[in-house]
């Protein structure tokens, strides 16, 4: 199994912070925000590889994250991969990046397990992986906001007694439940293909939940539901929040 990091956004909202730091790279609670997705990634058995897609603009700051990060985990070999674009006129988008990636180094016909490199775990995803790898079917992590008006930033779902998606909507004005998709994504090697059909019938190229709700009526996509808490930092606000949120975690 690959796992593939996606890290090439400019995080204009977080303006002045990631204008030379990249979002994913920015610490919380003591760590860069990649490390918490990282070290929760890590325990999966048969990682052969970790990509990480960045942009021109911060390839070498990951680069140099990567080679210090490796005498923490030198089982995980890393592959930064520079997408060449410099903001967010000539970006890929995140599902273009995804089949950048797959095409470039010929990973079309082997699991991938996609992931934010934003995302804040604060368990372990060993039980994601066992999960991915017993079904061979697409798996999204799925997460309780809690709230109807939270989910209304994101895609929800609706899953039915297997815990299959039936339905899934991006960004609802009036959300059918609080259980939303988050930027976690197993895509076993029969699937993956499908990621250059999508955007070769000229689909959306960015925000990778429209690939899911683009597939779930053509194959069966489950769900897993992400343990403990999940975190997405969009704003200077809720960058603060995680900070106070995650600090709980790192000294347990």
């Amino acid at each position: 199994m690959n796992i593939l990091i996606l890290a090439a956004g400019y995080a204009t909202r977080l303006y002045p912070l990631t204008l030379t730091k990249a979002k994913p790279l920015l610490d919380v609670a003591g760590k860069p925000m990649m490390e918490w997705v990282i070290d929760n990634l890590a325990p999966i058995p048969g990682i052969s590889k970790v990509f990480v897609v960045t942009n021109n603009k911060f390839a070498a700051d990951f680069q140099t994250w990567a080679d210090g990060y490796a005498a923490k985990q030198p089982k995980l070999p890393f592959e930064i991969v520079n997408d060449g674009s410099t903001g967010d006129a000539d970006k890929l988008g995140a599902i273009g990046d995804i089949n950048y990636v797959v095409q470039k180094y010929g990973i079309e016909n082997e699991d991938l397990l996609v992931v934010a490199g934003d995302n804040l775990f604060s368990e372990s995803l060993e039980g994601y992986g066992a999960v991915a790898r017993n079904k061979n079917v697409p798996v999204l992590g799925v997460y309780d906001v809690g709230s109807l008006e939270e989910a209304k930033k994101y895609g929800v779902v609706a899953v039915d007694g297997d815990g299959v998606i039936s339905q899934f909507v991006e960004k609802p004005a009036n959300p059918p439940s609080t259980l939303i998709g988050i930027a976690l994504y197993y895509y076993p090697s029969h699937i993956v293909p499908m990621i250059r059909q999508y955007l070769a019938e000229g689909n959306n190229p960015d925000q990778p939940g429209r690939f899911v709700q683009w597939l779930y009526p053509r194959t069966p996509v489950s769900t897993w539901s992400v343990p403990g808490t999940w975190f997405d930092v969009g704003s200077k606000e809720t960058l603060e929040e995680a900070n106070r949120i995650f600090a709980k975690f790192e000294k347990a």
